[in-house]
């Protein structure tokens, strides 16, 4: 089996075409011609990826984020995002990114998974793009029945693995119907107050965002790895339906690089 049928089945969920213009998703480093060994699912394709690849007999990671995002004018390992990719190349690794591509979809997307996490129904995109209403950002759900803000902030502490959520001021009104975006879902707010959302899930709020509410729903940043820690499984899934019996990995490794203390 080559890279390049691996990347199919990827791209058969998440056409690169779907991605944003500032993204950098597809294959970074490596020949989809190679013969793959095993595949190591990962959210950042940092140098300890690498190293854990390598121990584990994997040629090929698969990542949420690309390790490359601007054009790299040298390779001295002054950076983490040289020597990584210097790493991958030296070892025969190869690195593939499946980024806003895949926030972008939505039956098997980034924001279905944190949907599932959480028990929403009767889910829709957020923001949908106008040619096709199962592409876009975001996505928009109900709870089985209202929860308590409080409650339902404990809620997303549990099922998320999170310990800290930054939100806004709680209004003593119920949660039913809630808004989630991975990562950084700033730029959604207005779709989700549009929508009527109770609550709003995602990450990476910036201080004078959290006024843009306005009381009208709750902001829970649960922080941007926190949101999309589960996109590994989902990218684990998306290929063992079709290779079933094929060597798949997730990683051990934890590469968020915000700590709380």
């Amino acid at each position: 089996m080559k890279i390049s049928d691996i990347l199919s089945v990827l791209e058969s969920v998440a056409p690169p075409h779907l991605q944003e213009s500032y993204d950098n998703s597809g294959l970074i480093v490596g020949d989809p011609n190679a013969e793959v060994n095993g595949v190591l699912f990962c959210l950042d394709s940092t140098e300890i990826i690498v190293e854990e690849a390598i121990a584990r007999g994997c040629n090929l990671i698969v990542a949420h984020h690309p390790i490359v995002f601007r054009g790299l004018k040298r390779f001295n390992g002054a950076s983490y995002v040289e020597r990584t990719v210097i790493q991958a190349i030296r070892h025969n690794v190869g690195i593939y990114a499946v980024h806003t591509n895949l926030d972008n979809v939505y039956r098997q997307g980034v924001n279905a998974k944190i949907a599932e996490k959480i028990g929403l129904l009767e889910t829709r995109i957020l923001a949908p793009r106008p040619e096709d209403f199962e592409i876009g950002a975001g996505l928009l759900g109900n709870l089985p029945k209202p929860m308590d803000e409080a409650e339902f902030l404990q809620h997303i502490k549990k099922t998320l693995k999170t310990n800290i959520i930054r939100h806004t001021a709680l209004r003593g009104k119920p949660v039913r119907k809630v808004a989630v975006c991975g990562g950084a879902g700033s730029f959604l707010l207005s779709e989700a107050l549009r929508a009527k959302a109770d609550a709003f899930v995602s990450a990476d709020f910036k201080y004078h965002e959290f006024f843009d509410a306005e009381g009208r729903l709750v902001i829970a940043d649960v922080g941007h790895f926190e949101s999309e820690q589960f996109t590994i499984e989902l990218l684990r899934d998306i290929v063992q339906e079709k290779f079933t019996t094929f060597a798949l990995h997730l990683t051990e490794k934890n590469t968020n690089p915000v700590f709380y203390c």
